[in-house]
């Protein structure tokens, strides 16, 4: 059995923590949530402390889920590994590239082992999608996008997010680890643009950016993140590979509402274009939200139990979010940002 606490109770803290609870192999020993207050339901019953370093010491867990906000990851990661505990942690991994190279080098030092929450990477949709581009072969033109009209509660969702990380960072990691898987290839160049929209976030933050990045295979992409309640829902998701011998892409994503979870990841159909005819794949019955969150759960307990290599899987989240922080960058100084190998 393995001993687990979960350090944040939102929106991804709480499914995480669901699953461990419905989980054989995991049992839970205590929940972190700065409120030291649990929602009523199937948790409620688990010890709950505001501090987390109090928790780590007193519960002595095998494994470490933190789901907080950005600005601790890299600190509550490492201290988890420190004592001894595995980790699982939600992306963006840190606010920095040299944070993030932190928290890898100690999982490496400490012979523990670390999953991102790259939650894309579950799903057997975005599998099949990421396979299909590869068969057609690149070079690659990416085109992504995910803008979010929020309001109410969404929208101070997000306005919290943006205290300490941009739209284009903070969802912009899954899309480019996409772009990576794909093309195998290291980013090279980034540029970004970006807006602020809103008087109700601080005058230093955008929630409007666009990213463009080249790839050393000569692949390029772009990709854009948008949120608050002056957004449009008008191809607000946007999944197209292009390649010399065709293209592949998400056909179903622009239905419901842009700030739907559930939407963000489910796919519907895959349009295979080649130059000798289309292919419809079909991919109905696909997992919700909690489903994902129970099989990134699940894989950190096999990663665990079965002593999975995850040298790629942390190289990769590094370089994703190399990215991405290249882009705020960008967009911060009008200048491109030419990258290093960030997975050193």
């Amino acid at each position: 059995m393995i001993r687990t606490l979960i350090a944040g109770l939102g929106n991804m803290g709480y499914a995480h923590a669901l699953a461990h609870h419905n989980h054989p192999d995991s049992e839970i020993v205590a929940l972190v949530n700065r409120t030291s207050e649990v929602p009523e339901g199937p948790l409620s019953s688990y010890p709950v402390n505001d501090d987390f370093y109090k928790a780590l010491a007193a519960s002595k867990p095998d494994l470490v889920v933190i789901a907080t906000y950005t600005d601790t990851h890299v600190d509550f990661a490492c201290a988890a590994m420190e004592a001894g505990a595995h980790v699982f942690v939600e992306k963006p991994l840190s606010m920095t590239v040299d944070g993030a190279k932190r928290v890898v080098e100690t999982a490496k030092r400490t012979g523990k082992k670390l999953v991102v929450g790259y939650i894309l990477r579950h799903h057997p949709s975005w599998v099949r999608f990421v396979a299909e581009a590869r068969n057609l072969g690149g070079p690659y033109v990416f085109r992504l996008n995910l803008n979010q009209q929020s309001s109410g509660h969404e929208w101070e969702t997000h306005k919290a997010l943006m205290q300490t990380t941009s739209p284009i960072v903070d969802c912009g990691v899954h899309y480019v680890d996409v772009m990576c898987q794909i093309t195998d290839a290291k980013p090279v160049k980034v540029n970004g643009i970006g807006l602020r929209l809103s008087d109700e976030i601080g005058p230093d933050m955008y929630n409007y950016g666009q990213l463009q990045v080249t790839f050393s295979d000569g692949s390029v992409g772009w990709y854009e993140a948008g949120w608050g309640p002056m957004m449009s829902e008008t191809a607000f998701f946007v999944k197209d590979i292009v390649s010399p011998n065709g293209a592949v892409s998400i056909v179903d994503g622009n239905k419901g509402a842009s700030a739907d979870v559930d939407g963000h990841t489910k796919v519907g159909g895959i349009l295979v274009h080649r130059p000798e005819g289309d292919q419809h794949i079909d991919l109905t019955g696909e997992p919700g939200h909690n489903e994902l969150c129970a099989a990134e759960q699940a894989y950190i307990l096999k990663a665990i139990r079965e002593d999975i290599d995850l040298t790629r899987h942390m190289e990769d989240a590094v370089q994703s979010l190399a990215v991405c922080l290249a882009a705020d960058e960008s967009i911060r100084t009008g200048k491109t940002v030419l990258l290093e190998d960030n997975t050193q």
